[in-house]
């Protein structure tokens, strides 16, 4: 593959980093914006209600307060996330006067759906708790996010894919979020917690542009002799953030909680590759330097949960949340020395300026109500739980695309554990119904980028029009072995021992 041009460049980074944002989203549960849904195998069979109930190493991406009650502990869970998607696009379709430049009529072009998938590809939780005293508990956690790594086709029909300048593949992106955590009884009835995490991989994307020069007349917008395969690296990724929790108990039947997360500052180094069509004003044009950096902002959340315990067996959690989506407006994208040499009708080196990416999102909302039930099987017992989460999308219709699936979505979730003495196996099976959405072509905000193509159109191409459908289902296996007396175990006998004490005094 030979280096090109600016625009590719820029276009390669502006769609790949939307990619990266699909990936990278880390240490908290949310599931709008770039997530499918939430994460770990028992929480999620709560439907994601794990804010006051949170009560095991899940608590690390819910509620680091929970940490508490997870005693010395090792836990281990899996989950594929089967993501499908269906894209029927729907461009308009100008005629141009020109002489005048003026726009004489205009027709929609509707093009065949186009599925998208995901591999299989199992997303892991490991995570580590120790006991230091009856009052703090301290954890590690590696895991990554529950997001659709997912890949459509490069033709259709025997002719080139109508979602090809927003998406191909996102195949060879490796991300992960390591994380090391605290929680501390200050009293009984009153748990905070605290962590530090660090998003940290690799990125890579395969995305599709055009070369086209439409104000010339040489070709079309969508000419596949004019199209430009661009192919993005990114790292290595290091991005930290933090959260913190707190979790009151006033009674044994009732719990409250509260958590907050920091966002990600993401400043990567990148590079790009790009192979040029064959259209004779490319036939002596070359790419000078390939590296560039990218900065943006992924978002901040706060949570806050209230669970029942009307009995012992019975735990019910209602939860809310929001996810400040909005500081993950623009992406800025930084060329180091790039210059673009010898493209016909162009000066012959052109350095590659800043630009910022319009991403346009907004916050999102959402409710939680999930539960579990304990059923004593001799000396063992059975947990059963179910839950179900609305949330509202983080990315507005003019923004939506295939890289970007993200619509209002409905998700429920069955799950249960089985306990054999410290050890316990946990099972998901949760269905994200996400709400089908259309976007007119006239009001999209998603526009085709000419690798040669020095002031934009009046009437740019839109490519994110048409109609979007998706899906997903989640299935999860985890094991959790405990050693020994948790804090609050421990706490809970030492405290009639002091009491005695104090009555023998």
């Amino acid at each position: 593959m030979k280096s090109a041009s600016p625009s590719p460049l820029r276009a390669g980074l502006a769609v790949a980093l939307a990619g990266l944002s699909l990936l990278a989203l880390p240490s908290r549960a949310d599931a709008a914006g770039l997530y499918v849904t939430e994460r770990g195998v028992r929480p999620l069979g709560r439907g994601g209600a794990f804010v006051a109930g949170a009560d095991d190493l899940g608590s690390v991406a819910y509620n680091p307060a929970g940490l508490y009650d997870a005693g010395m502990s090792v836990l281990l869970d899996a989950s594929y996330v089967h993501f499908s998607s269906e894209f029927t696009r729907r461009a308009v379709v100008r005629q141009t006067d020109p002489n005048t430049g003026e726009t004489v009529g205009e027709s929609t072009q509707n093009f065949a759906p186009v599925q998208g998938s995901t591999p299989f590809l199992p997303i892991p939780t490991l995570g580590f708790s120790f006991v230091l005293s009856d009052k703090l508990v301290v954890g590690v956690s590696l895991w990554a996010p529950y997001a659709a790594i997912a890949t459509y086709p490069d033709t259709l029909n025997g002719r080139p894919a109508p979602q090809r300048y927003s998406l191909l593949s996102l195949d060879g992106s490796v991300l992960a979020v390591g994380g090391a955590y605290a929680a501390y009884a200050i009293t009984p009835e009153l748990r905070v917690g605290a962590g530090i995490e660090v998003l940290a991989g690799a990125f890579k994307s395969t995305v599709t542009f055009s070369g086209c020069v439409p104000d010339r007349f040489f070709c079309a917008p969508e000419q596949p002799e004019w199209d430009v395969l661009a192919e993005l690296s990114v790292a290595p990724i290091v991005a930290p953030s933090g959260n913190l929790g707190a979790i009151w108990i006033p009674s044994p039947k009732w719990r409250v909680g509260l958590s907050g997360h920091l966002p990600f500052w993401v400043r990567a180094p990148a590079t790009v590759r790009t192979r040029l069509p064959a259209a004779a004003p490319f036939a002596g044009a070359r790419q000078e330097g390939e590296d560039a950096s990218v900065a943006f902002e992924l978002p901040w959340n706060v949570k806050a949960g209230v669970e029942a315990r009307p009995i012992d067996e019975l735990r019910v959690e209602l939860a809310l949340g929001y996810e400040g989506w909005g500081v993950h407006d623009t992406i800025r994208v930084d060329p180091d020395g790039v210059a673009l040499k010898d493209v016909a009708g162009f000066p012959e080196t052109y350095y590659i300026p800043p630009v910022d990416l319009a991403r346009g999102f907004r916050g999102a909302f959402s409710a939680r109500l999930g539960g579990e039930y304990g059923i004593p099987i001799g000396k063992h017992r059975l947990d059963v739980r179910a839950g179900a989460m609305f949330e509202t999308s983080a990315v507005p219709r003019e923004y939506l695309s295939v890289l970007t699936v993200d619509t209002n979505k409905v998700t429920t979730s069955l799950g249960a554990s089985f306990h054999a003495g410290p050890l316990r196996f946990d099972v998901v099976y949760a269905h994200a119904f996400m709400f089908d959405e259309d976007v007119d072509p006239r009001e999209g905000k998603i526009t085709q980028v000419s690798p040669v193509q020095a002031n934009p159109p009046a009437n740019p191409n839109i490519i994110n029009g048409g109609a979007y459908s998706a899906s997903a289902n989640v299935i999860g296996l985890g094991a959790v072995y405990t050693f020994g007396k948790t804090a609050t175990a421990k706490a809970a006998e030492k405290a009639p021992e002091e009491k005695r004490g104090e009555d023998a005094k």
